[in-house]
């Protein structure tokens, strides 16, 4: 058996390096220097790395999609500027965010240099079938503002469900990986049956990958996942265990997380009590349990690829996720 690990690693040093030099020397500086600082400041890379696999999958190979993969994770940081701008975040990747180490207009302007770049970049691998590419990369992007849409509602709705929250997630974060999937199976080649396969794959890939976003935010390892646990409680975010911990509570348990959702969050010190609250309504348990099944759903998609080598790449990388802990 291949080893998956290292080639995956080499490829993602590889579009690293050209992250690293994409705005290099550009003028203007009070442009293409935020630009650089926030794509060069590394991230999981995994939304480029779909793009790759897939293409990979339908009998393409990984240079033939470079620049669609490097297009996705502009267009990753464009809403990650963004994000962080509407929810007043201090800190992405362990560094300052773009609007308060440079400054609010700057930071708007950063995003919507990364999106127009995002588009430059995936015109260099469209050869064939362009309308379709485009249109696809372009309502990935209307996705991702709707589910960003959905999740400021969510902020100030009381009753939210997690039939809500699936519909936010789908949204903001499932079909950007889908739309990865779909455009690196185009430019590989593939087939429309094909095609809508590995749709289905970077989807549930993605509901995983949310849901575990929120388990590890809580019982992660904080080092390697990269910051201080606990931040969604804090910030009173209704994740996958807070809306599945309101749907079990009972009595006094029921009143405390009520409580949060009032107040909007909680202090640092209180995190220990929630935990023990979704330890004991066995909240992580369903977690992994919903993050094993959009993963077994994903690998169900790829049914189709016949060749071993990407066969056994596509299954790898959804395991790969599902076991992560960063």
């Amino acid at each position: 058996m291949k080893n998956y690990q290292k080639i995956y690693d080499s490829e993602i040093n590889k579009l690293n390096k050209r992250f690293n030099k994409l705005f290099g020397n550009k003028k203007p500086e009070s442009l293409y220097g935020p630009s650089q600082y926030i794509i060069g400041s590394g991230g999981k890379r995994l939304r480029p790395f779909s793009v790759m696999v897939s293409a990979l999958a339908v009998g393409g190979n990984f240079r033939n999609v470079y620049n669609a993969a490097v297009a996705v994770e502009l267009l990753h940081n464009f809403t990650l500027v963004h994000d962080d701008i509407m929810d007043h975040a201090d800190k992405r990747r362990g560094k300052t965010t773009v609007h308060i180490k440079y400054d609010l207009p700057t930071a708007i302007l950063t995003g919507d240099n990364l999106i127009a770049y995002a588009y430059k970049s995936l015109l260099k691998d469209c050869k064939n079938d362009c309308e379709k590419v485009f249109e696809k990369f372009t309502q990935g992007i209307i996705e991702v503002c709707e589910g960003q849409s959905l999740d400021e509602l969510y902020e100030e709705k009381q009753d939210v469900s997690i039939a809500d929250y699936k519909k936010m997630i789908r949204k903001k974060t499932a079909s950007l990986i889908s739309m990865c999937c779909s455009i690196g199976a185009r430019l590989g080649g593939g087939k429309e049956n094909e095609i809508k396969a590995l749709e289905k794959y970077g989807m549930n890939l993605g509901m995983a990958f949310q849901i575990q976003d929120d388990y590890l935010d809580l019982f992660g390892d904080e080092k390697k996942f990269g910051k201080a646990l606990g931040g969604d409680l804090i910030e009173g975010k209704k994740t996958y265990l807070l809306l599945r911990a309101l749907e079990k509570a009972r009595g006094n348990e029921k009143k405390k997380l009520l409580k949060l959702l009032r107040n909007k969050g909680i202090s640092k010190n209180e995190i220990s009590s929630y935990k023990k609250i979704f330890i004991k309504l066995n909240v992580a348990s369903d977690a992994r349990k919903e993050i094993e099944r959009y993963t077994n759903l994903a690998l169900k998609s790829v049914d189709f690829v016949k060749n071993p080598y990407p066969k056994e790449f596509l299954l790898w990388f959804a395991n790969f996720l599902l076991k992560r802990n960063f």
